[in-house]
């Protein structure tokens, strides 16, 4: 008595196992990728909650200057109670966030009178946003100053973001 074959061949079977395979490949692809653009979002974002906090800080609370650090940013204002950035932005000065470091510096100003947070301000700053692994946690990196313009590029910021105006390199995020 001889049973009917209803099972899958074994070229079948390793067919179907490259195929998973092939897809397999391409999802990861997929993920790594759009990790890597959600790092870079958040990059930005930060670099876009740092230049608001920072004008409403020169207009409330500086005289017309900026805070001196993250950290600054993260007092709460005397009588309101709130601070002008959020905690998870003002934990460390500089500051790690989505695969990239975040780091604002600025001149001080040697004379000035303590804002309303007690704070020595600052009369112009920058701030730059570098992949923590470049290639992996980002490709780009970013830069913004007073102007509260964010500029990208290939190669960092650091060193070379001037306070105010275009750095001599990269191009605006529009």
């Amino acid at each position: 008595m001889v049973r009917g074959s209803r099972g899958f061949t074994l070229i079948e079977m390793l067919v179907v196992i490259a195929l998973v395979g092939v897809l397999s490949s391409i999802a990861v692809a997929s993920y790594r990728h759009a990790r890597l653009r959600g790092a870079e979002t958040t990059a930005i974002g930060t670099l876009d909650s740092i230049n608001k906090a920072q004008f409403a800080y020169m207009q409330t609370c500086g005289n017309q200057r900026f805070a001196p650090t993250l950290l600054s940013l993260g007092v709460p204002v005397p009588g309101s109670g709130t601070a002008f950035l959020s905690p998870d932005l003002t934990q460390s000065d500089p500051l790690t966030k989505g695969g990239y470091l975040i780091t604002m510096t600025g001149t001080e100003i040697v004379d000035a009178s303590p804002t309303c947070t007690g704070a020595t301000p600052i009369s112009g700053y920058q701030v730059t946003a570098d992949p923590l692994t470049p290639g992996f946690s980002g490709t780009r990196y970013f830069g913004t100053n007073v102007e509260r313009v964010i500029f990208e590029d290939e190669v960092t910021f650091t060193g070379n973001m001037p306070e105010t105006g275009a750095p001599e390199h990269g191009r605006e995020i529009k």
